[in-house]
This record gives structure tokens, sequence and C-alpha cells, in this order.
């Protein structure tokens, strides 16, 4: 987790994918990973020669009953592993696990309209875009957008749901 953590935290201090402004603590970082477990929802890491490259998990996209066939993705990448394939495999791998747990809507959610490297790589792995925030986060001095991505898992909307 204390390589997780550095991940996020070079991510909260130099990027746009989270909109936190202070790193969290490795033990809020621990409790994060914790919840989203406890709920029932995936969380995969990637390694290379024994260290963490990336890691990435799906949670609930809103609290309410009737979006509980909707998850949320989050996919981080180690600056220095980016643009590797292991962000693919990371997500391929969840698709598919919620697909086979019966989700029916995958939603990217992504920091800023100027986040061409995170909408390029949703985009390729199917999502479509849905919609622009404009202006609803200030960070490093600017206004920043939030980009909608969705992807249908399994029958998507073409049936209802089972449970």
């Amino acid at each position: 987790m204390a390589e997780i953590r550095e991940i996020y935290a070079h991510q909260v201090r130099h990027g746009v994918s989270s909109w936190e402004e202070e790193p969290p603590s490795l033990a809020e970082m621990e409790s994060r990973r914790d919840a989203i477990l406890n709920a029932g929802y995936p969380y995969r890491v990637a390694t290379r020669d024994d260290r963490v490259i990336g890691y990435a998990y799906v949670s609930a996209y809103r609290p309410r009953p009737a979006y509980r066939h909707t998850v949320e993705n989050s996919v981080y990448i180690a600056e220095h592993a980016q643009r590797s394939g292991v962000g693919r495999r990371l997500l391929e791998d969840l698709i598919g696990v919620c697909t086979k747990m019966n989700f029916r809507q995958m939603i990217a959610v992504i920091g800023d309209s100027a986040n061409a490297m995170s909408i390029d790589f949703h985009k390729k792995m199917g999502f479509r875009k849905i919609g622009v925030i404009k202006s609803i986060g200030f960070k490093f001095g600017r206004w920043l957008d939030s980009v909608v991505m969705q992807l249908p898992l399994g029958d998507g909307d073409q049936t209802p749901p089972t449970s």
C-alpha cells in the first residue's frame, strides 16, 4: 500500500486525475481500499520486478439503490510505467470481472477535458463520451472540467437486471 500511496500522491501533487490537494496518509489509503473490498468491489494491483506500477478498482457510481448496477472505475499508473499497456490490462480485467458480477454500466469520471491521455485511453477501451461538466473544480490555479464517459457491460440496458 505504501507504493500505491506514492503513485496516488504523485497524481495529487502533479496531475488532474485526482482533485485532492494534499495526498492522503497511508492509513487513509488503506481505509479506502478496505472499504472498496468490503463492499464487494474488485481492486487490482499490477507489479513489475516486485514493484507496484499501477492499480485500479471500481466502486459504486452513486450510493442510491437505483445505481447499484453501475460502477465507476479508477486507474492509476506510476509515471515511469505509463503507456506500457499496464493500464489496459488492469481495466480489461475490471471490465471482465464487473461483467461477470452482472454490473451493467461502467462510468469513467475524468479530471479535466484537457486530460487527453485518459480520455483517449478510455475511448480505446470502448467508452463513449457522455458529457462534460464545465469548470466544476479549481486546482493548480485554473478551472477544471469533469468528463464523463460510459461503457455498457454485458447486456447493458438491453435487458432488465437480474437482481
